[in-house]
């Protein structure tokens, strides 16, 4: 018969994790290097709090269901066997994807792996939201199931009030999620340190705690050579992702040649004789993206060690329809709707006193469906401002039958000349172009092709750009 004894739980964990456990910050971010102990933060964080607070919800995600299996439920350090005891005496039942608590409380195993398995999770009143490896997800995901947090009628202790609901989250560099999460977590706040969220971004308070194998002993202590390992990744910029947690570090990436450094020059007066033109890809609930491109006429010097070699492209303005918020805060990858007219008159408006060539379109634009097409109403503009005409751009996007791929003459402009000179170059005023294409991650069904799930409207409009310049 099993005993209190049976029923003994470690919940020991290491100071940057009880930091964590600790923290005021209702929405937190833990990781960053890989061996940091997120996983095992989650699983004791969802034991204490579900042991403390009577009632209690706490949802933890994966985004396949087999690896919450095989990393929370199964294995030595999983919830089959930490709980082992607690079930043993009758303190806690496990039911397929629930652990249930004496006090009613519960732990539910989720994953979601595409955007259209969030709406199963609509009426969920989520009191705890845990996800691991939050990069895998997407922002239509995170922000659907943290509008869901909530919590009425429990009562808290007074330890914890005013810490719940809660969100804590670990991940690290890297996957679909990248960027969202760089920009919600990483920019703009100082490691450890506790903001208030704007209302439009959920309005929590938010922090990120950065963790390494250096803040989890118990690692090294079971699998000593697991530092080694890491180091032997072979790619060095997983290295430093892994490794070190180093956010400005995207391994796997598909343009794993573009690099600020290189590619990113300051702005400067554009000669009057090169060829200018536009580039443009379509949106509407998603960003649209404009861009504007100079085509180097004869080498240049455009900054002290910077040289410009002929044929090249400068990407040198931008027009993005994100979606901005009263504060200012852009939310990744959510347009303004704009209508047709309006952004046409826009494109003609920010053309400023430039002579353009001419301008590529996404051939989507172009499709009739019983009234005038997109491109057709951005070139009417609105009654008093003229709008912006342009002609279909070639959409090849891979190559094939030796046609060169849209994606081959991006990479092949990143690459550069037999000097190493690029031949595609972006001012430092592009930021969404800047912020959005190092982060694009290959198709795990087409590695030939990027992941369009991603925010790619800077990428498709500057291919479009490529395509209609063809350099070999």
């Amino acid at each position: 018969m099993a005993n209190q004894a049976d029923a003994l739980v470690n919940f020991d964990l290491h100071p940057k994790q009880m930091r964590a456990l600790e923290s005021e910050a209702t929405e937190i971010l833990y990781g960053g290097a890989a061996g940091g102990g997120k996983s095992h933060l989650m699983r004791i964080a969802a034991i204490l709090w579900c042991s403390a607070i009577p009632g209690l919800q706490v949802y933890l995600f994966r985004r396949i269901k087999d690896d919450l299996v095989k990393n929370h439920v199964e294995g030595p350090n999983g919830f089959r066997s930490m709980l082992a005891g607690w079930v043993e005496c009758g303190f806690v039942t496990m039911v397929e994807d629930e652990i249930r608590f004496w006090n009613g409380s519960k732990i539910y195993l989720c994953h979601c792996k595409d955007e259209r398995d969030r709406i199963k999770y609509q009426g969920a009143e989520i009191h705890v939201l845990l996800i691991d490896e939050l990069t895998h997800f997407t922002d239509v995901i995170y922000r659907f199931l943290r509008n869901r947090v909530r919590m009425v009628g429990i009562k808290v202790p007074e330890q914890y009030r005013n810490t719940f609901p809660r969100i804590v989250c670990g991940a690290n560099p890297g996957g679909i999620g990248h960027q969202f999460v760089k920009a919600t977590f990483i920019d703009g706040a100082l490691p450890m340190e506790v903001t208030r969220a704007a209302k439009s971004e959920g309005g929590m308070l938010r922090q990120y705690i950065p963790a390494r194998l250096e803040d989890n002993p118990s690692m090294e202590a079971s699998d000593p050579g697991y530092e080694a390992r890491l180091q032997g990744l072979g790619s060095e910029s997983l290295v430093r992702a892994m490794r070190h947690g180093d956010w400005d570090i995207i391994d796997g990436a598909f343009f794993d040649n573009f690099r600020k450094d290189r590619h990113v020059i300051k702005p400067f007066q554009i000669p009057e004789e090169w060829t200018r033109f536009r580039a443009g890809d379509w949106g509407s609930a998603k960003p649209f993206s404009f861009g504007w491109y100079a085509v180097v006429s004869d080498t240049y010097i455009a900054e002290p060690g910077v040289v410009l070699p002929r044929g090249a492209l400068v990407r040198y303005r931008e027009w993005y329809g994100i979606y901005t918020d009263a504060e200012g805060k852009t939310t990744a990858n959510k347009g303004v709707k704009m209508n047709a007219n309006a952004v046409g008159a826009g494109v003609k408006e920010r053309d400023l006193t430039d002579k353009i060539a001419y301008g590529v379109l996404d051939p989507a634009a172009f499709s009739e469906d019983g009234g005038p097409s997109i491109a057709e109403r951005m070139r009417i503009g609105l009654r008093g401002k003229p709008g912006a005409s342009f002609h279909r751009a070639d959409n090849k996007r891979v190559t094939a039958r030796g046609a060169m791929g849209g994606w081959d003459q991006m990479r092949g402009r990143l690459d550069g000349d037999e000097d190493g000179r690029p031949m595609l170059y972006f001012f430092e005023t592009c930021v969404h172009a800047i912020r959005t294409i190092p982060a694009l991650q290959h198709d795990e069904n087409k590695p030939e092709d990027l992941n369009s799930d991603m925010e790619d409207h800077p990428a498709d409009e500057v291919r479009y750009a490529c395509m209609s310049r063809p350099w070999v």
